[in-house]
């Protein structure tokens, strides 16, 4: 079963990742105005999160990809609370869907950190 969540998280992060390629004016809106050159900052976490979903395939690779991953959901933590300010009506969705967005950060985080772990198999 770790082996199958390994391989769901790091497709999702692929796929996230190009997702930024892909769709830019998606993620603009939840950039807090805060951060300078955001369509260079969309970009970056894009590489960044489809680089850790594919380092997280690798055994020599996994560890660091996994802590990778937690310092990404750590950097990107500040848009998903100017997301929650802006309100659900911004995005087209519920308010709630929103504010359960910033506890799932850190059971994402949880999710990450299962393979920081030494695997002794």
């Amino acid at each position: 079963m770790k082996k199958v969540g390994l391989y769901v998280m790091s497709l999702f992060y692929f796929l996230a990742g190009l997702n930024h390629f892909r769709a830019p004016e998606f993620y603009r809106p939840i950039m807090p105005p805060i951060f300078p050159a955001p369509d260079l900052l969309i970009m970056l976490s894009g590489v960044a999160e489809a680089g850790l979903g594919v380092l997280l395939l690798f055994p020599r690779t996994r560890r660091l990809a996994a802590w990778g991953v937690i310092a990404l959901l750590i950097a990107v933590f500040p848009a998903n609370i100017y997301m929650w300010m802006l309100g659900g009506e911004a995005f087209g969705v519920p308010d709630w869907v929103l504010v359960a967005r910033l506890p799932l950060q850190f059971a994402f985080m949880g999710w990450a950190y299962i393979y920081t772990r030494v695997d002794k198999n």
